[in-house]
């Protein structure tokens, strides 16, 4: 399997976030994003990360960054945001701070790149998009480099409808 067809380089969504203005960079670090983590930490781009405890805490301190009038963007693996399910609720859905979520599917096969994450035999994978669904959250795949403009999508959906987008980060990000 040619992995670098489904990898998204680093510097290439470090570009496109730059371009859609993001400012802050809120996350629980996740392994599948890691290469993004590291372009981030040198502090040269513009955008400030912030290393939250948990994803609760990324969720609130994005809503705060975003309600200061700051472009905030959620990081965290798909687990996380299982775990952060009501706050993402509270803050999102009822309380109407839309904020764009960049999660990575950790745990997605190989043999599942390319192909519907709902047919991967990892539960974690295979459940996400129906969790959404049920959720009325709009999610994107970011599954090749040619789908960056996804970002800016979600970013609009976020701000017409008032709520959470996510952005399904399918394969780790390349170092490049």
């Amino acid at each position: 399997m040619n992995l670098s067809k489904y990898s998204i380089p680093a510097t290439a969504m470090l570009e496109r976030m730059k371009a859609a203005a993001i400012d802050h960079f809120v996350t629980v670090p996740d392994w599948v994003q890691m290469s993004l983590h590291q372009q981030l930490e040198t502090g040269s781009h513009g955008i400030r990360q912030i290393n939250a405890a948990s994803e609760n805490q990324c969720v609130t301190m994005a809503a705060g960054l975003t309600l200061g009038g700051k472009k905030p963007l959620v990081s965290m693996q798909n687990q996380g945001l299982y775990n952060c399910v009501n706050t993402l609720r509270a803050v999102c859905l009822d309380a109407h701070i839309p904020l764009v979520f960049l999660v990575g599917q950790f745990g997605r096969e190989y043999a599942n790149l390319g192909q519907d994450s709902r047919l991967s035999r990892r539960t974690m994978v295979r459940v996400m998009e129906p969790m959404l669904d049920a959720l009325d959250i709009p999610y994107f795949r970011l599954e090749r480099p040619t789908d960056l403009g996804l970002l800016d999508q979600a970013y609009e959906v976020a701000q017409q409808r008032s709520t959470a987008a996510v952005i399904l980060l399918g394969a780790p990000m390349s170092w490049s």
